[in-house]
């Protein structure tokens, strides 16, 4: 059985493509330090806690392992703590990256796919957004995940480590069996703060803006079910076991979703409107974020899935309602 290196592989993507991995014949070793991951979230195949930032734990764990390749999700992800605090997300996201880099390379290790972020743009200049874009980012996270990319193509020239970057969008959804789902503290993405809203768990949904110039008012934002992500991670690391040429490659549907829209399909699914209440803009949001996912296409053979916002909402909604609480007893009971 072909063995990948999952760093991160207990967090909200990472858990997913774990589960993916292993329906294709790999046997994913999460490699996590738990500090907001979930020690359940990792059912397909064997945990190993440390930090991506200590050497020593990488080469015993490349030692006992002998990994083929890296999918490298290890990361701090959220925009606002970056802003606040920037030094932790550049001696995280960078630092520790460039240790798991010169660790996989003194392995012998030529393969590795990382889960980068759209966010690595920055303001957009134009739509659907395509890889040729510029890449100015303008938050310390954005910044942080362009840095990795730029040491793995420099990694590339100097090593042959061979590297995919692929650019989320807006992450969403469960797994439709239910096992795993989105669990985050703080949560900061709309579907399931619209859904929480909706269960009474938090204040009402906040839309940050309804003056924009979209179809009503309201930014709209391109969201990619997760298992959809994993899915490409997956088509991401036979490219390159087929040798291919390292690059960057956005992930999304292509098709955007408004606030709105958003909030009437939590709505509908859940049987219920939606508690919310409109706000003014949030500094630095751009009205629309969509994807131009081509290169995906053609070059991984990737195609979403889940294009349906009503299935992604759905997936979502049965993993707030049933899965995540069953997930909570177990670790009380545990």
């Amino acid at each position: 059985m072909r063995t990948v290196l999952v760093t991160g592989g207990a967090g909200y993507v990472g858990s997913h493509t774990c589960k993916t991995l292993a329906e294709a014949g790999y046997n994913p070793v999460t490699y996590d330090n738990l500090s907001r991951g979930h020690r359940d979230a990792v059912r397909w195949g064997p945990l190993v806690v440390g930090d991506i930032a200590d050497r020593d734990k990488l080469r015993a764990t490349f030692d006992k392992y002998e990994p083929e390749a890296i999918v490298h999700f290890a990361a701090y992800t959220y925009v606002g703590e970056s802003v606040g605090d920037p030094s932790l997300y550049y001696r995280n996201n960078v630092t520790g990256s460039l240790a798991l880099i010169e660790s996989a390379v003194e392995a012998g290790i030529r393969r590795i796919v990382f889960s980068s972020t759209a966010a690595t743009y920055g303001t957009p200049q134009y739509m659907p957004l395509t890889e040729e874009h510029n890449t100015l980012p303008i938050n310390p996270y954005g910044r942080s995940k362009l840095v990795v990319e730029q040491m793995l193509t420099d990694a590339d020239q100097a090593y042959g480590l061979r590297s995919v970057a692929l650019r989320y969008f807006n992450a969403a959804g469960a797994d439709p069996e239910g096992e795993i789902g989105e669990d985050h503290d703080p949560e900061t993405h709309a579907i399931p703060l619209a859904i929480q809203a909706v269960l009474g768990q938090r204040p009402p949904f906040q839309i940050f803006g309804t003056d924009y110039q979209t179809r009503d008012g309201t930014a709209i934002r391109d969201y990619v079910h997760v298992m959809d992500l994993a899915s490409a991670h997956v088509k991401a690391l036979e490219y390159l076991a087929r040798g291919g040429a390292s690059t960057q490659i956005n992930l999304g549907t292509g098709t955007g979703t408004s606030v709105k829209e958003l909030i009437d399909a939590v709505s509908a699914v859940a049987g219920k409107p939606v508690p919310h209440s409109a706000g003014p803009r949030r500094e630095g949001d751009p009205s629309v974020l969509v994807a131009g996912n081509q290169k995906a296409r053609e070059l991984l053979g990737w195609e979403p899935r889940f294009q349906d916002l009503s299935e992604i909402v759905g997936t979502a909604w049965r993993w707030h309602t049933v899965g995540l609480e069953q997930r909570r007893r177990a670790v009380a009971a545990a």
